[in-house]
């Protein structure tokens, strides 16, 4: 039998409905912890639950909380790593910028517009990002000075920190400014980088000016470009741009709550990026792949992963169930290219060796590497990509941090060492 509805005059009725401490946390978004901190800065008002077991609230006043004309709910509290943004969404095995599937701006757009609309939601078509001279000469001079050992991430660091000295006014912290910071550093990130080709630098052509794919190309490969591999290479940028908060883009939004200028957040994002576990992690896949096409099948690489208690790289994603929708767009243009066949099939071997043992799908670093491999690039390849193309995503992170409550990120932490007070240590030797 069904309830029946309180008559209007019941209690039932005209009493103001009164929600759980979950609930109420649950539709404004936040933890318990700042659904408190709310009450106790007088944003909200609690009463003890019948029985004195928890709170209860007006579910009226949360309501109106959440959706006040023109105003978000208040900034979560000190050490809460749950942040508000309008970023990127992961969803249901798919991703999207600002709500438009990720993939599908990849496939009609190049890497500068997608990054313009993750700055700005604006759509600008044709755009080209430029290097200042001064400022890419700046970065062109610091990355020379550096061993010839260094890697793609050492140059990048330090092309971002000459980019900073060379811009006076990179502490302005404005919506414009930090745009237009943006604009010139991931091109002069680009240019600063050397040639592939090593002695036959002179002869690399002058790509100043065209779409950054075609820039970035001549740093990654020393072989003629064709417009299916650029291609390739442009949607892979833009597949990048953003993921979230994986943890570099972490890193960039602590600078950035500390209001630290837009290249000193990049520089905090190249730092964690190198991690084999996070940027670095393409060049696993690009390795293995290539063992797999010498020795003419997967089954002896991947048991040689098993064997040692090594996972096999290019293969899961914690934040889907199937295949990595980035590696799906990504291997649908490399079906294009004629030369990545071989990398590809190894790609698939691989995937269909593991899945006997463990149901692993692809992700984007099997992506990368069957890009890197069948294009000849190196190993690091793939990594510099990432730490190109996720330079506008912590600059989009920046933007939306810069305006929030300064310091806000500040997680507690839970003291585990001897307790207080202890004997002042006694000098040894």
């Amino acid at each position: 039998m069904k309830d029946r509805a309180a008559p209007d005059d019941s209690p039932e009725a005209t009493a103001p409905r009164r929600l759980s401490t979950r609930e109420a946390a649950e539709r404004l978004g936040v933890k318990p912890e700042t659904l408190y901190a709310y009450v106790s800065r007088g944003q909200l008002s609690s009463r003890r639950a019948p029985g004195g077991r928890g709170s209860t609230f007006d579910a009226a006043e949360i309501d109106a909380l959440a959706g006040r004309a023109g105003r978000r709910p208040p900034s979560p509290a000190a050490g809460d790593l749950v942040f508000r943004t309008g970023i990127t969404l992961i969803e249901g095995d798919r991703y999207y910028f600002r709500g438009v599937d990720a993939t599908e701006l990849a496939r009609q757009y190049a890497y500068e517009e997608v990054a313009e609309w993750l700055w700005t939601g604006e759509l600008r078509p044709g755009i080209r990002f430029t290097a200042p001279v001064e400022t890419l000469a700046a970065a062109r001079r610091a990355v020379d000075a550096l061993p010839a050992h260094s890697g793609s991430t050492d140059r990048l660091r330090v092309a971002v920190v000459a980019a900073a000295t060379a811009d006076p006014l990179r502490f302005d912290l404005s919506r414009e400014a930090v745009l237009a910071a943006a604009r010139s550093l991931v091109p002069t990130l680009v240019g600063a980088l050397p040639v592939a080709a090593g002695d036959g630098a002179e002869d690399a052509p002058d790509t100043s000016g065209a779409r950054l794919a075609r820039q970035l190309w001549p740093k990654l490969t020393a072989r003629p470009a064709d417009e299916p591999s650029v291609a390739a290479l442009d949607a892979a940028l833009a597949l990048l741009i953003d993921h979230d908060l994986a943890a570099s883009t972490l890193a960039a939004r602590i600078a950035a709550s500390a209001h630290a200028h837009p290249y000193a957040v990049v520089s905090a994002g190249l730092g964690v990026l190198e991690g084999p576990l996070h940027g670095a992690a393409s060049g696993l896949a690009h390795r293995m792949l290539a063992e797999v096409l010498e020795r003419g099948s997967a089954t002896p690489v991947v048991a040689d992963h098993l064997r040692t208690g090594r996972p096999v790289p290019g293969l899961g994603n914690r934040l889907y169930t199937s295949e990595d929708p980035r590696a799906r767009a990504l291997f649908a243009l490399l079906d294009r290219m004629p030369q990545a066949a071989g990398a590809l099939a190894a790609a698939r071997d691989v995937v269909t060796t593991t899945a006997r043992h463990a149901p692993l799908h692809a992700n984007v670093d099997l992506a990368l590497a069957v890009l890197s491999v069948s294009c000849g690039m190196s190993a690091e390849a793939g990594e510099t990509l990432f730490a190109v193309s996720r330079t506008a995503g912590w600059i989009a992170h920046a933007l939306e941090e810069y305006g929030e409550r300064p310091l806000r990120i500040r997680p507690s932490g839970q003291y585990g060492g001897p307790r207080p007070p202890q004997p002042l240590p006694t000098a040894t030797g």
